[in-house]
């Protein structure tokens, strides 16, 4: 596939970037000046990375709704290399269709959210929520088109899971190692200006898929925090 911002082929997906045409390259992977061995990341860099930060940074929106949604990123380790769980949704569902995302929804009445996350994932993948072994959380956001918050959960697994797609809800689930999340080649970040603000927009390109908005971002802080790179409370909107 061609970039259309920078002319240059790349990998990606056939999902529908809605790209204004005033989008310009921003920065590169924050990442990029490390050593392979820096950017080695598994379980227990994580577990030491979550252990040691402070609270997670609350979306101003969570002030302001009263419904939020959650969503749990699961990592495991398999032959040694940690992977992430990600999910391709639907071509069915009426929002965010085809779009790669983590496992996850809105919170049904007074539920915790992290029971929000577990039971999501629980629905959508078949993912038990007594396998996962929630380290922490990455910041929460708001995005620019809903009136809601979203608090994403990480959440560790003893190993490979056997899951089982909910087919009304998602088209594939992913099973995508964090060493290619972390080549410096496969991030890439787009500045747009959206309502009047200009913000940045990242993006993850898989082979056969683009990540991209709020699950992207999630994703780069996630992997800033472990390799050092990315701080507290850099995102708040998407």
């Amino acid at each position: 596939m061609i970039d259309p911002v920078t002319g240059e082929l790349r990998r990606g997906g056939p999902q529908q970037i809605p790209r204004p045409a005033a989008a310009r390259p921003g920065a590169p992977a924050p990442w990029a000046h490390l050593s392979n061995a820096d950017r080695h990341v598994d379980q227990a860099r994580l577990r030491a990375t979550f252990a040691g930060l402070g609270p997670a940074v609350r979306s101003e929106r969570e002030f302001q709704v009263a419904r939020g949604s959650a969503v749990l990123a699961p990592i495991y380790e398999h032959d040694g290399v940690a992977h992430v769980i990600l999910t391709r949704r639907s071509p069915a569902l009426r929002v965010h269709s085809g779009e790669v995302s983590f496992p996850g929804g809105g919170r049904d009445g007074d539920e915790d959210l992290a029971d929000t996350a577990r039971r999501e994932a629980h629905e959508e993948i078949g993912l038990h929520p007594t396998l996962v072994e929630i380290i922490g959380e990455l910041d929460h956001l708001s995005t620019v088109t809903s009136n809601s918050f979203i608090v994403p959960y990480v959440g560790l697994l003893a190993g490979r899971p056997d899951l089982v797609a909910s087919p009304a809800e998602v088209d594939a689930v992913l099973h995508v190692p964090l060493a290619e999340l972390l080549d410096p080649d496969v991030f890439r970040e787009e500045r747009w200006d959206l309502f009047g603000t200009e913000r940045s927009i990242y993006f993850f390109e898989l082979h056969g898929d683009t990540v991209w908005g709020a699950t992207a971002a999630m994703l780069r802080q996630l992997l800033g925090l472990a390799t050092g790179t990315v701080g507290r409370g850099e995102v708040r909107h998407v």
